[in-house]
């Protein structure tokens, strides 16, 4: 089996390569505990019911070379993001029978090719991306309602000392809602959503956000078809018209050198006034010194993001002063029980193929 050396896909050696390195296992282990408390057991379990698929060779690649290296004889083949095209399938030769697309979006992947050859061409809904879609949604939810800033704030002395002005109302004759008196407060019916970036997560928050009745638009460098925009109930347009237009702003964009700063100092000042943005991807793709001048003017209304610049975070982020703002410590895909339920199945369904 060759696999991209993927953080997460290094899983697929500790379960099913005797070989791995205890110092890997061992730290595998320790990643799973806040969820799986007995990681090694898990495996052991899985092994279990793997008779076609273990033990197995598992054989990490890095790069585009040493996946051609290691391409010929390769009979099951795991990516995520490397790209498989007719010249690699016809380099892997014919003991390639399965290639598993760790995700769902198979743009990186020849399936013509792959079909010619006889190859099955597989993919797994992640329910970590599924969780990472749900984070943004609470997190847009969180803003919209003020949930942090009024969260156990019950009493008169709590709401003042919270900086609001709380009132008593004369229920004779009308209701008592937010006798708080909260302003700001937001429902997210009929708020437009731009999301920029409609991969895997992007789409799952598409279809979350759709359910909420939001006015949906995205952009990204290549436009989706007319079917899947009418699936996700999306228009595309420019990040210029999207962040001027958008009531709330989701970024879902792969990090790296082709995406840090990509929404800098001109994006913000674009941004429509009082919207509110969120960030469940790498953090450097929103220039952190033009993000704290645009929160401290109060064009943003409102901003949150699952990891900070720097991981762990530090106690004098300026950030966490402003009470607008929402930083969640990396918890997006999380629980772990997204990866173990990932790759139970993708592995449950490759040694079930295998017998068949």
């Amino acid at each position: 089996m060759v696999v991209e050396d993927d953080p997460f896909l290094r899983v697929l050696q500790v379960i099913l390569d005797p070989d791995t390195p205890a110092r890997r296992r061992e730290a595998f282990a320790h990643f799973f505990a806040s969820d799986l408390e007995d990681f090694p057991a898990w495996c052991q379990d899985l092994r279990g019911r793997l008779p076609q698929l273990y033990p197995a060779r598992v054989q990490l690649v890095r790069n585009a070379t040493e996946f051609a290296a290691h391409l010929p004889g390769a009979e099951i083949v795991v990516v995520e993001s490397f790209t498989l095209g007719a010249r690699e399938i016809a380099n892997a030769g014919p003991s390639l029978k399965f290639v598993q697309k760790y995700g769902t979006l198979v743009r990186n992947i020849d399936f013509k090719a792959c079909a010619d050859q006889g190859i099955a061409l597989l993919t797994l809904r992640r329910r970590a991306n599924i969780a990472t879609a749900e984070h943004a949604v609470a997190l847009m939810l969180a803003l919209a309602r003020k949930l942090v800033e009024t969260a156990n704030v019950l009493t008169v002395e709590q709401v003042r000392r919270a900086g609001y002005e709380p009132t008593q109302y004369d229920v004779v004759h009308t209701p008592n809602g937010n006798w708080a008196r909260v302003k700001g407060l937001q429902t997210l019916f009929g708020l437009q959503l731009g999301i920029v970036g409609m991969g895997e997560i992007g789409r799952e928050l598409a279809s979350r956000a759709a359910a909420f009745g939001m006015r949906l638009v995205y952009t990204q460098r290549t436009q989706l078809t007319t079917a899947d925009e009418e699936r996700y109930q999306v228009k595309y347009c420019s990040l210029d018209e999207l962040l001027a237009g958008s009531d709330f702003i989701s970024v879902h964009l792969p990090g790296g050198d082709g995406t840090r700063g990509l929404i800098g100092k001109r994006e913000l000042q674009g941004v429509k006034p009082g919207a509110s943005l969120i960030n469940v991807s790498q953090p450097q793709i929103i220039d952190a010194e033009a993000l704290n001048e645009v929160l401290t003017t109060g064009r943003l209304g409102g901003f949150a993001m699952d990891l900070p610049y720097e991981e762990p975070g530090r106690p004098d982020d300026p950030l966490l002063k402003l009470p607008n703002v929402i930083v969640t410590p990396h918890l997006g895909g999380s629980p772990r029980f997204n990866a173990s339920g990932d790759f139970e199945e993708m592995l449950l369904h490759l040694d079930a193929l295998l017998r068949s």
